[in-house]
């Protein structure tokens, strides 16, 4: 075991080289596949949003060779730019995986950033979900050590941690020794960035796509000697001291290489923050068993963790992205239209006159005894009934995971909703029976638009 204080760069380094597939339980090797399959559908979904229009407008111009998908698109670009892109797509609707610990987002840099590279230097798919697996446990790991801390802080922590991801992901398909994995997380951390600021518009989705092209450079960099901090995590001036407050190394280096991040990952069944998903469940709930609709209500109190009034209190969103951090918005369309799905998200929902007046009828409040995947509703109605729903653990979380079959249908809905043309059922079998794969980055190919 490495000493907590100096070597967890070096520890987590071993890792990322030394790890054997056969190491790899089939259950591990499952939720791996699981994510990935959540990754693509979420990238799918979100390929023809604005922001990703707006963003290849302003690069395409500037951009490399075209050597790698954007999925659901016509459109190539250089591997840099074709993960920056693919981690935005995934990340725009706000529907991708989510560790709840952290409340880190982890496929979306990590997978982004391997499938563009497998379109440039070849890839088995067993190697391409081991290099995930590997790469998700690095991001998870280093934001345990900094949570809850530097998310609170206002650090958005998918980007800020999901550039380690990307890089140990890509160092192992470049086969890095263990010295230069140790520099491509040093080249990651002094990369690592990402503003809470930046929810609510179209620059959120950018942090997740700096953290995959960044942690892409990262590790090309390290591969031809490009020196960095050999202890980029735990220097006193390295990531966990200067980003975070009181680091728990041992978050890191406990049980490396025994337990595995993945398998603590959660998968959205709404298009919005994560911390809005119970109070989404309890509303939805009321909504059927009682049948309460908009016009029904007097008055809805919501008591939630701190960290979904810290993140998601916005009474009055100006519009679809803002409204998926709104628990306002998330109780109205829950009542007026019984469903929280991206038709619900969007700008032409968000100013609607009833949904907008229902959201002034809800009032939010922290307690820090209630879980971040739990929340209360209270619901006054206007013929004096008072009705009360209590969720312990979100539909998606880890207590409550979404089956196979549920993970498949939202890869269903969304492959139809962004990216139509595509055979969606086709990669969902692909997916399956992924560490098969002769050449792994097959399947983003077969994603792109005709």
């Amino acid at each position: 075991m490495a000493d907590v204080t100096t070597g967890v760069t070096d520890a987590l380094s071993r890792l990322m080289v030394e790890s054997r597939w056969a190491d790899i339980s089939a259950d591990v090797r499952h939720e791996g596949k699981r994510s990935l399959l959540n990754w693509l559908g979420c990238a799918l979904g979100g390929c023809r949003e604005e922001a990703i229009d707006r963003g290849i407008a302003a690069i395409a111009e500037f951009a490399g060779p075209k050597q790698a998908t954007l999925v659901g698109r016509s459109e190539r670009m250089d591997v840099p730019n074709a993960a920056f892109f693919n981690a935005m797509s995934a990340n725009t609707l706000d529907f991708d995986d989510t560790h709840l610990r952290t409340v880190i987002h982890p496929s979306a840099p990590v997978a982004a950033a391997v499938f563009a590279f497998a379109e440039h230097r070849l890839a088995t798919g067993a190697e391409l979900l081991h290099a995930f697996i590997l790469g998700v446990e690095a991001e998870c790991r280093i934001g345990n050590a900094v949570s809850p801390g530097h998310y609170t802080s206002g650090w958005h922590i998918t980007g800020t941690c999901g550039v380690f991801g990307a890089a140990t992901a890509i160092g192992r398909l470049l086969k890095l020794n263990r010295q230069q994995m140790a520099w491509a997380i040093g080249h990651a951390a002094t990369q690592s960035a990402g503003l809470v600021a930046s929810l609510g518009n179209m620059a959120k989705s950018i942090n997740i796509g700096i953290a995959a092209k960044n942690g892409l450079i990262a590790a090309l960099l390290a591969a031809k000697d490009f020196t960095a901090s050999d202890q980029g995590i735990e220097h006193r001036f390295g990531f966990a001291n200067v980003l975070g407050k009181d680091p728990d190394f041992s978050a890191i280096t406990d049980r490396l290489g025994e337990t595995w991040e993945v398998m603590q990952n959660a998968y959205k069944p709404y298009p919005c923050g994560v911390v809005l998903h119970p109070v989404l469940d309890a509303c939805l709930a009321l909504h059927r068993e009682h049948r309460i609709t908009g016009a029904d209500i007097a008055s809805v109190d919501v008591r939630v963790n701190p960290l979904a009034i810290l993140r998601a209190d916005r009474p009055d969103p100006q519009g679809g992205l803002d409204a998926k951090v709104s628990l306002q918005h998330g109780v109205a369309v829950c009542f007026e239209r019984g469903a929280a799905g991206v038709p619900e998200f969007t700008d032409a929902c968000v100013h609607e006159p009833v949904i907008a007046a229902l959201r002034t009828l809800v009032r939010v409040s922290a307690d820090d005894s209630v879980n971040v995947e739990s929340a209360q509703v209270r619901l006054a109605t206007k013929d004096g009934r008072k009705l009360e729903q209590r969720i312990a653990h979100a539909l998606g979380s880890t207590e409550q995971p979404m089956s196979d079959a549920q993970l498949e249908a939202k890869f269903l809905d969304l492959a139809a909703f962004g990216a139509p043309g595509v055979d969606a059922k086709a990669l969902i079998a692909r997916m399956q029976r992924f560490e098969h794969e002769a050449d792994a980055a097959e399947v983003v190919r077969r994603s792109a638009a005709g």
